[in-house]
């Protein structure tokens, strides 16, 4: 990594951490200086404008979400595999259980980066320009159709986007909706089970196992 990158992903860390606290009115050039304890200025050196500030953002989250699907074998938004072999019922449970430890960390150790990417939602609702630049998850929900497909699901397309819809609002339940109050607390094994027998009963209802 050169020395530019690695002081960018020092300032969209810090950057996200920021969002996280106090949301995007608290995303300004000088509190990202601030908050990566560097020279007044920096930030707008690396990043000139708001848009390419959060633009940077969005993709160091995208490229720590892939980081984390990555290390429990999940898929990611890049390109679905050459054809692979059917899933079974074992492989679903599997996949589940991959699902909730990732969703469980998104909950405890990656709560910040959970916070700031809906804040950056939020902002492009209000902002159209910015739309293109935060959907980066289309490569996600080809996946779910490529594992739904797999799997033996009758409607693998329209399944697969509801697959991804469902996990993404059983993580905004858990972050910020009703579910903060009643699950189990982020980061116990009591919260990876209660997760992962959610995902594990959507995935045999959408394949009829």
């Amino acid at each position: 990594m050169t020395a530019r990158a690695n002081r960018v992903t020092t300032l969209t860390d810090a950057a996200i951490e920021l969002i996280a606290d106090g949301g995007m009115r608290a995303l300004t050039h000088r509190a990202v200086d601030g908050r990566a304890g560097v020279p007044p200025g920096t930030t707008s050196a690396y990043l000139r404008t708001r848009q390419a500030l959060i633009e940077a953002v969005v993709g160091r989250l995208a490229e720590r979400d892939r980081a984390d699907l990555a290390a429990y074998d999940l898929p990611t938004d890049l390109p679905p595999p050459a054809p692979a072999p059917r899933l079974d019922s074992a492989d679903l449970d599997a996949l589940a259980a991959g699902v909730a430890e990732v969703l469980d960390r998104w909950l405890s150790t990656g709560r910040s980066r959970s916070l700031a990417r809906y804040a950056c939602l939020l902002e492009a609702v209000h902002r159209p320009e910015l739309r293109s630049i935060l959907q980066h998850g289309t490569g996600l929900r080809m996946q779910a159709r490529d594992l739904l497909t797999r799997a033996g699901a009758t409607d693998p397309d329209r399944q697969g986007d509801q697959f991804v819809a469902f996990v993404d609002g059983l993580l905004f339940d858990r972050l910020a909706g009703a579910g903060a109050l009643t699950a189990p607390q982020p980061g116990s094994a009591a919260s990876r089970a209660d997760l992962s027998a959610a995902v594990r009963t959507l995935l045999h209802a959408l394949t009829g196992g």
